[in-house]
Order: C-alpha cells, then structure tokens, then sequence
C-alpha cells in the first residue's frame, strides 16, 4: 500500500490530514485552511453587523473566539466544506433523514468524511477496495464491501457524524494502481501511540539486554478456552502421575504378598539399597523381611497422597478420608508388617514348621 497517500497525525491539524488523505495529496496547508476560515468568519462579522454595531449581540459575537479554527489547528466542517468546493465536491450528512430516504448503497458512494469530538478522518474506495485513512493509524486499514455497512453503522453508534464525499475526486496514482491489483492485509494497523509504544518497550528491553539485566516479558493473557485446556491438561497429567505411582505402590504390595523373586524384586528397589547375587531361595527370611522393610520405608514418604488413596478405594477410611496422612501411613506401615509377617512364615523351611 505504498502508492496510497497517508498522512499521519501531526499535532491537531486532523482536518488538513483529512482533506489530504481524500484527495490523495498535499493539497492543503494549515496557512491555506487558516485563510479559510478567516474569511469565514469574516462573513458571519458582517451579518452580525447588520443588526448594528451597538447591539448586544455584535458586542457578543466579537468577544467569543473563532467558531472556525483555534490555536491547536482545529478548523470547523464549514472550513472543510469550503476548502472541498474548490474541487467541486460537496458534504451531505449520511445519517440525515433526506439521504437515507434516497435508499443508496454505502459501496455505490466514493468517499465519507468522519469527525468525532474536533477529529476527523477520511473513508476512502481506491480502485475496488475501501480503505480508512485516519491519520491516527499508523497504516490505511484495509476495509471489506461486506464490512463498510457495518463500519459505518458502528461510527455512528459511538457518536461519529459521517459526511458524503459528491462529485468527482481529482485522479490519483493510487485509484489507477489498485484498479488493476488487489491490496491483501494480513494485520490490522494500529494507532500511532500504541505503536510509539511498542517501540518504547523494544528499545528499553535492548537496553537491559546490553546493561546484563534480565528481560522480563509481560504474562501472556490467555482466553477462556485456552486457560481451560490448560487445566485440564494439568490434571490429567496429575492423575497420569497418580496412577502411575499406585501401579508401583501396588507392584510392590503384591510382590511382597507373593514372595516373589529376587530379580522381580530388586529391579524395583533403590539403587542406594545394597543388593548380593544370591538368589531369593538362598536368603534368610530375616533377610528377606528386613530388605523389603527397608524398601518399604523408602517409598511410603514418596507417596504419601497414592497411600492414603489406596485406603479410601480399600474402604479402610470410609467413614475417616479427612483424618490426618500420618495415620495413613501408621495403617498402611501395620498393612504392610503383617504382609511381611506373613511372608516370613510361608518363607520357612518345611522343617520349620
């Protein structure tokens, strides 16, 4: 969109922006608006002087400052409207009763002139497209036919008065140009002052990065249904954990339950627990008792929730799930002992018993 005409805001010379981006070039100055509306209020001087120069309300009118231009830059609709038929162009309210009774299709017009609160804007079509050329954003935005209707609609909601471009704007290199391409925008522009300030932020984190300093990035806001897909993926990777620890837990309650070989065994066992390459037969039951306590006493502190879930599914705290996790742990120490007593029975020579 580099052949399109944009010029951005210069302090609140918003109408000279506005006339420029209509006509696609730097047709006006603030020194020729100024003369303009001079001259206007030169002409409502001496309808007021016809009343008398005595009168009190000429004595009124001389003391109130000019309802056409001010010292920011501002100049009035009267101003603009003069400035534009110079070209032969004219204003008509879009939202007054005698236009939309003529029933015409905002697509079917060729320009709109906007003004909120002393700032005005232009709504232009170049070749076959529409574009709004504020001079507050920091590109043309690129607006859709199906979307026109609607831009406009909202404008006026928000208290915009939106002015017809008639006549026949003077040629421009742009109209030319995009009669033959198709503009495509991917990213809406933004105001001048958010991008000023996303400049700002830029230059300041280049900063720190030189100085050494850490760079923090502001937390990123998620909506709704993000947020929720993250919870809920954090919870399933906490039940995924959970089960996976009950999957060992029970492991190692059944292969105690069971006596189950020596390699079945340690493979479970900590790594900081001393092993020997005797087999499980060739152990003492004492031995044997005394390896998988010493497992036992290790696990239990890394799963103390998994412990206290495998009672409330026994039904051992049916009546008492919001009694402290140490007695858990007492319970299942107990559960274990006498699993570990029993082994040791069934563990003794024939002889023995």
């Amino acid at each position: 969109m580099e052949s399109i005409f944009h010029e951005k805001q210069e302090g609140s010379l918003c109408a000279q922006h506005c006339l420029n981006n209509l006509l696609q070039g730097e047709y006006f100055s603030p020194v020729e608006l100024s003369s303009i509306a001079m001259q206007l209020d030169e002409q409502e001087r001496m309808r007021m002087a016809e009343g008398g120069l005595a009168s009190e309300e000429y004595r009124i009118f001389m003391q109130q400052p000019s309802g056409n231009m001010d010292d920011s830059g501002f100049f009035s609709i009267q101003v603009i409207s003069d400035a534009l038929r110079v070209w032969g162009l004219e204003l008509i309210l879009f939202n007054s009763p005698e236009y939309q009774m003529l029933g015409i299709d905002p697509i079917n017009e060729s320009a709109f002139i906007c003004n909120y609160k002393e700032h005005w804007f232009t709504v232009r079509k170049l070749g076959k497209q529409w574009f709004n050329l504020n001079s507050l954003l920091t590109d043309p935005e690129l607006i859709s036919d199906t979307y026109l209707a609607l831009f406009l609609a909202q404008l006026q909601q928000e208290g915009y008065s939106i002015f017809v471009v008639k006549g026949d704007l003077p040629e421009c290199e742009a109209d030319q140009l995009l009669q033959m391409v198709l503009v495509q925008q991917f990213q809406r522009p933004r105001l001048i002052g958010e991008d000023a300030a996303a400049r700002d932020r830029r230059v300041q984190m280049q900063e720190h990065a030189i100085e050494g300093e850490p760079l923090y990035e502001a937390p990123v806001m998620m909506d709704e249904d993000e947020e929720n897909l993250q919870k809920a993926l954090a919870l399933s990777r906490q039940q995924i954990d959970m089960e996976d620890e009950e999957a060992d837990l029970r492991r190692a309650i059944q292969l105690s339950m069971q006596g189950g070989t020596r390699s079945e065994f340690t493979d479970s066992m900590s790594p900081n627990i001393p092993q020997s390459s005797e087999t499980s037969d060739s152990l003492s039951s004492e031995e044997l008792r005394r390896r998988r306590q010493m497992y036992f006493e290790k696990i239990i502190p890394l799963y103390p929730f998994t412990c206290k879930v495998i009672f409330q599914r026994s039904g051992a705290q049916s009546r008492h799930a919001d009694q402290d996790a140490s007695m858990n742990e007492d319970m299942l120490k107990a559960a274990m002992n006498m699993s570990l007593d029993k082994v040791g029975t069934n563990s003794k020579p024939a002889e023995e018993k």
